[in-house]
């Protein structure tokens, strides 16, 4: 694999339509703000292998908003509309 690109934020931009033709040809490019990596151009692929599932997490907020969470949300929504 090769090393991807690095690409400053208004080079991306003005290059869009080729990095992601890029993209699809397998290529990542990294972008950069300030000389600091801020966001990829990854070919879907690469990016969908990485994704986590969640199922894991499915039930582990139980009991989070209380005994009642309708009842806490819209106490939680009044507050914000004060």
């Amino acid at each position: 694999m090769t090393r991807p690109d690095r690409k400053g934020v208004e080079d991306a931009r003005s290059q869009l339509p080729a990095l992601l033709v890029e993209a699809e040809r397998g290529h990542s490019t990294i972008i950069t703000r300030h000389g600091r990596s801020i966001a990829a151009i990854v070919p879907v692929e690469r990016a969908a292998g990485r994704q986590k599932s969640l199922l894991g997490l499915a039930g582990s907020g139980k009991g989070l908003w209380g005994k009642s969470s309708p009842r806490t949300l819209r106490r939680l929504r009044q507050e914000w509309d004060r």
